[in-house]
């Protein structure tokens, strides 16, 4: 980026004058993953000033973005070329940008097939919490050397730094792809699941909620048709099949709707993160299941260390995505040596702490 650009050079001002006062930012771009991770809190820092794609060379498969540049408008862009972020990161809402999806680093239902959104960053530039810019990697996959600090920014919401530019690897769309659905039982289709995850099928992506298990196939359209034959179900309309997987994507699925009632009555959505051997966790509440079993999102109102220990004894961890009560913390607590790296980290990028404090982990 241009060291000299205005509105980089606004927030290079804001966060100095922020660090002199020792003063919190909290930094947004479109505000539609707030309620993820620990409550926000300090003067905002808008990194919506920082919009556009800086470049795009589709035949290389690279594209370079502003952190504040509309998601919505860097997929158009890239659908125009027939190209796509096949990690499919949840939108949640229109006005998403691109520094808040690294940020949060989520994915969605492809993860399990193509890999999660720190797969896909090739370099990032960074405030940090000095005020000074820092460009790390770069726009190829074999420039990545000695530690990897641009896919660090990826799921730390910003706790180390403000996101002002990523480069990020694109995929082809695939040519073709076809949905089934399948009627069976929550253990059964943990089973199934399994069992396909051992053949040469092009599953990419599937999901389990209350006695339907459906699966996406992606790829080669002969390998896409040679699949349905093979496995039957019901095929869904293309149509239906998109409209569906997008409100699994972005949580707009009836299951993920938590109104203000839910939440007063100390109903939470928890994401679980499992071996996808793991048998059904048994937890009270509704279940959905995404990433061949790995993934195991439960609406409850079981306590928290109900849940976690569910989550330890089948060998993942717990987050609590949302609930009106984070007291007990958003994420799983870390092992010493981890915190220690996440202590170490934070004061090489923010030595007096003033990025979202306390969004990743309370003491950070």
């Amino acid at each position: 980026m241009d060291p000299q650009d205005p509105a980089l050079r606004r927030l290079v001002d804001q966060v100095r004058g922020a660090c002199d006062r020792k003063t919190a930012l909290e930094i947004r771009g479109g505000g539609t993953k707030r309620f993820y991770g620990g409550v926000p809190r300090g003067e905002p820092l808008d990194t919506t000033v920082l919009t556009g794609v800086a470049s795009y060379e589709p035949s290389e498969l690279v594209v370079t973005a502003r952190a504040g540049t509309s998601l919505a408008a860097l997929e158009a862009e890239l659908a125009e070329q027939g190209q796509c972020l096949p990690f499919e990161p949840p939108r949640f809402a229109p006005g998403g940008t691109v520094g808040g999806m690294v940020a949060a680093g989520l994915s969605g239902p492809a993860r399990a097939s193509v890999g999660a959104v720190r797969d896909y960053v090739l370099g990032v530039t960074v405030l940090d919490g000095r005020g000074e810019a820092l460009t790390f990697g770069g726009q190829v996959m074999k420039n990545v050397a000695g530690y990897d600090v641009s896919r660090l920014m990826a799921g730390s919401l910003g706790m180390l730094g403000v996101i002002c530019e990523v480069s990020l690897k694109v995929l082809p769309l695939a040519p073709a792809s076809a949905t089934l659905v399948f009627e069976m039982e929550e253990a059964r289709a943990l089973q199934q699941l399994n069992g396909w995850a051992g053949q040469p099928l092009p599953v990419n992506a599937s999901a389990w909620h209350q006695g339907r298990l459906s699966l996406r196939l992606a790829g080669a359209r002969a390998a896409v048709c040679a699949a349905v034959q093979r496995l039957g179900g019901a095929e869904l309309a293309p149509g239906e099949a998109g409209a569906w997987w997008a409100s699994v994507r972005d949580q707009q699925h009836a299951f993920f709707s938590l109104g203000e009632h839910d939440l007063a009555c100390g109903e939470c959505l928890w994401r679980l993160s499992v071996p996808d051997t793991a048998p059904p966790l048994g937890l009270p509440g509704n279940c959905f299941i995404e990433w061949g079993g790995a993934q195991r999102w439960c609406r409850t109102t079981a306590p928290a260390e109900q849940v976690r220990e569910a989550a330890a004894r089948a060998g993942g961890h717990a987050t609590l995505f949302r609930g009106a009560d984070k007291c007990t913390g958003t994420f799983a607590s870390l092992a010493d040596p981890l915190v220690r790296i996440h202590r170490g980290l934070k004061q090489a990028f923010d030595p007096v702490g003033i990025f979202n404090p306390g969004r990743l982990y309370p003491d950070l």
